[in-house]
């Protein structure tokens, strides 16, 4: 979500960071409008995993659907996304984000409603940032 982490995953070891939830609240993403101002609202404030609109585990915002359907939702994939599609496709028109599958990682609280190719050369100056200052502190 932000350059110093994707720093720090590197530092880490890792070859690269996944950022979906950071391109979930730009302009040009299909979420739907609710889903992106889930992200961060005050009453969604935590993430979980949960098989409830899918039948496999997927993370995302806690909302009532998946408290109510979660902890009994069983891993039957297709057929469980295929059972909930009318359900949160009548959320959705209803305009209710507790009964809407909205995806997110855990740090969905840091998005940023920028353009896709904006929010990408932040992250690169705050990459370049966080590198530059990681190299200064190890040669010093």
């Amino acid at each position: 979500m932000r350059g110093a982490q994707i720093a720090a995953v590197l530092a880490a070891g890792a070859d690269a960071a996944q950022l979906g939830t950071a391109f979930l609240a730009c302009p040009e993403s299909g979420a739907h409008p609710l889903h992106k101002r889930a992200l961060t609202d005050p009453l969604f404030t935590r993430t979980a995993l949960t098989r409830a609109f899918s039948g496999r585990p997927a993370r995302g915002l806690v909302n009532r659907f998946t408290r109510e359907h979660g902890p009994y939702a069983p891993a039957a994939y297709p057929e469980v996304h295929h059972l909930t599609a009318p359900l949160r496709k009548a959320a959705a028109t209803a305009g209710d984000a507790q009964g809407m599958a909205l995806w997110a990682g855990q740090g969905h609280r840091l998005a940023r409603e920028l353009p896709a190719g904006r929010l990408v050369e932040v992250l690169a100056a705050e990459l370049d940032t966080a590198l530059s200052e990681l190299h200064h502190r190890s040669t010093s």
